[in-house]
């Protein structure tokens, strides 16, 4: 059964196998061999760091339909694939003291160990679903980002927590690749085998060719597309690259701001900041697309990020912005810096939107959740979350809607993980701080 369910799931070439995107020609099997008849469930959390500008996010029910506030406007087009949560915290992160680090537990809800050295936080519920679902897929949990980690303290907590979304046990984070051609090479087998300077494509075209026969039309079409969309990735990265190169003349990219906090000396980190969320953006696409994963994190910024959005025409980096005090101007600057990252955040659904999977979409496929670790970020509030979740979970997912917890005495974040994890087809009893799924997601 292992080479069947190889040849019917990669195209083969020297020293690597593409994924295929799901194709209603050839049906795929699970681990055990059993036969899938639709399409696999994913999901995706995405993070960006330093909270949203409060009086500009969110929505309301009205008899018209969900009403977008401005920060969420983005996504009008997608609303109907649309929930919007509001309420939804975890409670231990008020405990002790620190305005960021404490609140970097989204995914696992328990505390955040106040240390600078042996740093827990606890096993996320990402990689719990991985442990089981990624046994059908070559990769158990792909793990991306934009930003490194930075070294330094604070409150007596250590800035590693800021770095990272996803633990694969209570005391190691997932390793996080934030390189793109890194990234994109973790979509194929061995991606050190083949030639830099040639095309995954090429190295797989024989069988591509051999593989269209036994299509449909439909098929056959949507395969052309998807090896189009890999070539085009393909060739933004190699863009992306040179033009670091020029740029930064081989010193490493800078912050544009008085003190950078950060250097990106490795000339394959895009110099356009840009340029280089919307390639992982993609990456994490590609790979649901081709069933390399079913699990994915990306963190779009890390907590505490000065990533500057000088392209956007503001001055500052963003967790700066994210101190306005209420100033006017400052606080439309933070504005756009949340406006951007829901943007993005958008553009990435409306691609998944747009990839048929047969009876449905990858997105209505797919659970992909949007959330910072602070609601107002220039006062620290994590007493609530910015939370939106897209798709529709394979049918089993209402969207188009407000969902409040407010005044819910039981509104912890990780009954929304347990709701997750059930429909990953992972069964607990309890998780984090929560024994009680959500029941109101369908």
């Amino acid at each position: 059964m292992s080479n069947t369910l190889s040849r019917r799931r990669f195209l083969r070439g020297a020293g690597l196998a593409l994924g295929l995107p799901w194709l209603e020609s050839m049906p795929t099997f699970g681990a055990t061999g059993v036969k899938n008849a639709t399409a696999p469930r994913r999901m995706a959390m995405c993070f960006f760091g330093n909270g949203v500008n409060p009086h500009h996010w969110g929505a309301e029910n009205t008899p018209g339909g969900l009403e977008l506030k401005q920060t969420l406007k983005p996504l009008e087009s997608l609303k109907d694939k649309l929930l919007v949560l509001k309420g939804l915290w975890n409670p231990t992160t008020v405990e002790g003291p620190g305005g960021h680090y404490p609140k970097m537990n989204i995914l696992s809800g328990l505390k955040v160990k106040q240390t600078t050295t042996d740093v827990e936080v606890g096993v996320t519920m990402d990689q719990i679903i991985a442990a089981q679902v990624g046994r059908d897929t070559p990769v158990a949990s792909l793990a991306l980002g934009t930003e490194g980690p930075k070294y330094s303290t604070d409150s007596g907590y250590t800035s590693i927590y800021s770095a990272y979304l996803s633990w694969s046990s209570p005391t190691t984070p997932a390793p996080k690749e934030i390189y793109p051609q890194q990234a994109f090479d973790q979509l194929f087998d061995d991606g050190s085998k083949r030639k830099r300077d040639k095309s995954v494509l090429d190295l797989v075209l024989g069988d591509a060719n051999a593989l269209r026969t036994r299509l449909s039309r439909r098929d056959t079409q949507k395969l052309d597309e998807y090896l189009t969309s890999v070539r085009e990735l393909e060739q933004r990265i190699e863009r992306a690259e040179k033009f670091s190169k020029a740029e930064t003349n081989g010193q490493g990219w800078q912050p544009s701001v008085k003190t950078p906090t950060m250097a990106r000396p490795n000339p394959g980190i895009p110099a356009r900041q840009e340029e280089h969320l919307r390639l992982m953006l993609d990456i994490m696409v590609l790979a649901l697309q081709m069933d390399r994963t079913r699990v994915a994190t990306m963190m779009m910024t890390n907590d505490l990020s000065q990533m500057n959005f000088d392209f956007l025409g503001v001055k500052g980096g963003q967790h700066e912005l994210s101190h306005h005090a209420n100033d006017e101007n400052r606080l439309a600057l933070y504005q756009k810096s949340n406006e951007y990252m829901v943007k993005a955040w958008a553009e990435t659904l409306q691609k998944m939107q747009d990839t048929n999977e047969g009876e449905r979409t990858l997105l209505e496929n797919s659970m992909v959740m949007l959330t910072s670790s602070l609601w107002d970020g220039n006062a620290h509030d994590s007493t609530q979350l910015p939370l939106l979740v897209a798709g529709n979970g394979g049918g089993t997912i209402k969207g188009g809607r407000l969902l409040d917890f407010s005044k819910d005495p039981n509104r912890k974040l990780c009954r929304l993980h347990l709701a997750f994890m059930d429909r990953m087809g992972v069964k607990l009893d309890h998780f984090g701080d929560a024994e009680q799924a959500i029941a109101e997601l369908g």
